[in-house]
């Protein structure tokens, strides 16, 4: 199955100049949102995660159910103020502005397995954060998986080191 036929291109989108990558056709698909989604957890397998982990938001939406069809645990990484618990965070710069992400103090277990699951790699900012979260927590990022990559940004420049798999590229 071409995934590449389910994502819609939508020009200026959040703002001028970027053209956005649409997953939600793919996810109105039950066919297509499944193929990917096993794609994902079979490369979680072969990597030996024993979490998984998901950036706000989108990475929830491909994270969960990996997690779900694997019976190991899903810990969200999200935006300031949206965490109950204690934190710790990280800032970054992303393909237009810069953010922050945080993640529970206590949400991964030192030594454990982790395979961080998003919709994109872009610039590899969000990765990369998320990816530091993890190690300060003692996590061992054991890959790094996404639906889409747009290469032409370069953001595996960001992440040398760590295995990584893309569905669909641009």
């Amino acid at each position: 199955m071409d995934l590449k036929k389910f994502i819609a291109t939508v020009p200026d989108f959040p703002i001028e100049g970027i053209l956005f990558r649409d997953i939600t056709p793919l996810m109105a698909d039950g066919e297509a949102f499944r193929k990917a989604c096993e794609e994902l957890k079979n490369f979680a397998v072969e990597r030996g995660a024993e979490l998984i982990v998901g950036p706000e938001s989108r990475g929830f939406i491909f994270g969960c159910p990996i997690a779900y069809a694997l019976n190991i645990g899903f810990v969200p990484v999200r935006k300031p103020g949206k965490l109950p618990r204690e934190t710790i965070s990280v800032s970054y710069s992303l393909e237009y502005g810069s953010n922050t992400l945080c993640i529970h103090k206590d949400a991964i277990k030192k030594g454990q397995k982790v395979l961080i699951i998003d919709d994109l790699l872009a610039t590899g900012g969000t990765m990369k954060a998320t990816i530091d979260l993890v190690e300060k927590l003692g996590g061992i990022v054991v890959g790094l998986g996404f639906l889409i990559e747009l290469e032409e940004l370069k953001g595996r420049e960001l992440l040398q080191g760590y295995d990584y798999k893309a569905l669909i590229k641009y």
